[in-house]
């Protein structure tokens, strides 16, 4: 189970309504990254009936089905502020993280 604050999902959503093409947003894990693995995210033109699926105010957002087992219990948030903005991933599986948060270990 994944959850999505409102943030996240408004983020994503609004990302979805400028992208009409677009059915979803994909998140996946590859290997890599300073800590191991990196979380991968992009669009999809179609649904991917083999991942995991959360719908959103507008679309949906697709697990990797390869990813599942590292994102398990994972909260996503949206946050932003003078810095920059981030989806902000709290991965309860990851035994560490590199400094920016984009990849962690396990």
């Amino acid at each position: 189970m994944i959850t999505l604050t409102s943030t996240a999902d408004e983020h994503l959503s609004g990302i979805l309504k400028n992208s009409p093409e677009s059915q979803g947003v994909l998140l996946s894990v590859k290997g890599g990254g300073c800590s191991g693995f990196s979380y991968v995210w992009s669009l999809l033109e179609e649904d991917s009936p083999a991942s995991e699926k959360i719908s959103l105010t507008t679309g949906n957002l697709f697990i990797d089905p390869l990813a599942i087992m590292f994102v398990t219990g994972t909260t996503i948030d949206y946050r932003k502020d003078i810095v920059g903005s981030i989806l902000k991933i709290d991965n309860p599986n990851a035994k560490s993280l590199c400094g920016c948060g984009e990849s962690f270990s396990v």
